[in-house]
């Protein structure tokens, strides 16, 4: 099941990349439904808020009708900054399932882990790898071609 949500944070991942964002995209489920969608616009909008995981998370709170978001699980294709991270411990996400570690800005296992963090109010379930090359490779090839363009 993990894979089959990735897959569509990946679709969400696309819609970056065609927007010429870094492709990350997150979905979060509940019951076996999509209930949130994001993907990063924040040079689009000019916003620095504007990653997947805040974009997915308001999208649930629309949907779900409130701010927390218990029986959760946030699908995301790069492991969360410390933001985003701070947001799903604030939503009460119950599940965080991670493609690709980011071990530069990741704060949810590789750098920093702050959704898991015993002090805070609430922690999250944490799995990661779930599709990791598929969404590896789709942060490589748009810096590769990001990297050619400056040529």
């Amino acid at each position: 099941m993990d894979e089959i949500f990735m897959k569509e944070a990946l679709k969400e991942a696309r819609k970056a990349y065609e927007i010429n964002e870094v492709p990350i995209g997150a979905v979060i489920v509940r019951n076996g439904e999509i209930v949130g969608r994001g993907f990063n616009q924040k040079e689009t909008l000019k916003d620095a808020t504007l990653h997947a995981e805040i974009s997915a998370i308001k999208d649930a709170c629309r949907n779900l009708g409130g701010w927390r978001l218990p029986g959760c699980t946030m699908y995301v294709t790069l492991e969360p900054c410390s933001m985003c991270a701070g947001a799903l411990v604030n939503a009460r996400v119950e599940r965080l399932v991670i493609g690709a570690s980011d071990y530069k800005t990741g704060a949810c296992g590789s750098v920093l882990n702050i959704v898991q963090m015993e002090k805070l109010n609430h922690q999250i379930d944490v799995q990661s790898g779930v599709l990791e090359n598929e969404c590896s490779d789709i942060l490589k090839m748009f810096f590769e071609e990001l990297r050619n363009s400056k040529k």
